[in-house]
């Protein structure tokens, strides 16, 4: 097992790319998706199921886990990996993205933000200094840069002005890091949708020096469009040989259409969120097991799939335990969303490594246009 952390782009197809990244832990194949692991846990998964799935990596969240048990704590307990039992790659994020969203509960400064618990209302701060610590204390393989995201939309002054601010404590956030064989500090581009203020963000970041590359500031509120408007631009700023990290992204359809256009790594809430609400993702499209049509369908949630739920159960038990607020519902629907997720990012590593990816998406779109068949 290496010692240090490395990206090998293996291939490309048109922009799509797959790849290795190599880290003391293990392996992570891209494009990768990394489910959620917010405080500690993928809700209703124990981790030999998620790594079930084919997931190389998991995302953990430094602002719920800074709160709630604390860094310290988890630190003293013997870091993130022993503490949930997951022993492969956990990337953490900066904690900036969920400081943000307190609007009214947080005052931001050069220096930081200090900001109210929405647990308990207890005053805390936090820098890119601390930001740092808090993800070295939690073991973390790979770390998020603290960085500032405003929602979408925002007049470009305000872009402006917190696209610098991240910079700057990107920079900060660089220094802190230190050197740490084996664990990587990722960037985060900023810009909103303007091509050349994340232009000047990418070539900060390059100035600056990290093992990765994310491009932040979407999935915001701007919708799939503009999303993809950025990103037929975004990641050919950044290192070619590093790996491109979309954050929060998301939908099976924003997951194939960011790939194409050369992102590497996402995460999203999703798949595990969906799962405990009745949603659930096929090859067909979205079904919703709560509606009465499932109720006698003998067939599985997708014939193709190959997790839990679908080799051992039907529609209509799944729509029955999910109407009866049983929590099996929530740990089979979650199980079958993360395996399809997974299943859909090794069709695509496939299709890129054989030079079909165009022909795949295509299939793909086809697919899903069809709907669901309907109840026998």
């Amino acid at each position: 097992m290496t010692q240090s952390f490395s990206f090998t782009l293996d291939a490309t197809d048109g922009a799509a790319r797959t790849g290795v990244i190599a880290t003391p832990r293990g392996e992570i194949r891209t494009p990768a998706f990394m489910p959620v692991g917010t405080a500690a846990t993928v809700k209703a998964m124990l981790p030999e199921s998620v790594r079930a799935t084919g997931a190389d990596i998991l995302l953990g969240n430094t602002y719920h886990l800074m709160l709630r048990p604390t860094a310290e704590r988890i630190d003293r307990l013997g870091g993130l990996h022993r503490f949930m039992n997951w022993d492969r790659p956990i990337l953490t994020d900066s904690g900036g993205f969920q400081v943000m969203s307190l609007a009214g509960l947080r005052k931001l400064t050069e220096r930081g933000v200090t900001f109210k618990s929405h647990i308990d209302g207890s005053r805390h701060e936090l820098t890119p200094e601390r930001s740092m610590e808090i993800q070295r204390l939690l073991g973390s393989d790979i770390v998020m840069c603290f960085d500032e995201c405003p929602a979408l939309p925002a007049d470009r002054e305000r872009i402006e002005a917190s696209m610098r601010l991240s910079m700057r404590w990107a920079a900060r956030s660089r220094e802190a890091f230190g050197d740490r064989p084996g664990h990587a500090l990722f960037g985060i581009q900023q810009g909103g949708l303007e091509e050349d203020l994340r232009a000047e963000s990418a070539e900060a970041l390059r100035e600056i020096g990290f093992d990765g590359y994310a491009v932040g500031g979407l999935a915001v509120g701007e919708g799939q469009e503009a999303m993809f408007s950025v990103l037929d631009f975004a990641p050919a700023q950044l290192p070619e040989d590093k790996p491109r990290y979309l954050m929060g992204v998301g939908k099976p359809d924003d997951i194939v259409g960011a790939v194409s256009r050369g992102i590497d790594m996402m995460d999203c809430v999703l798949p595990s969120r969906s799962g405990r609400t009745g949603q659930v993702f096929t090859r067909h499209g979205v079904l919703n097991i709560k509606n009465a049509r499932h109720q006698d369908d003998p067939r599985p949630l997708d014939e193709a799939c190959g997790c839990p739920a679908c080799r051992g159960y039907s529609r209509a038990y799944l729509h029955h335990v999910f109407r009866s607020q049983e929590i099996i519902s929530a740990m089979l629907l979650t199980w079958h969303n993360l395996h399809y997720y997974q299943d859909l990012m090794g069709e695509m590593r496939a299709a890129i490594a054989e030079g079909r990816f165009a022909a795949w998406q295509e299939g793909f779109h086809a697919a899903r246009s069809q709907g669901d068949i309907a109840p026998i």
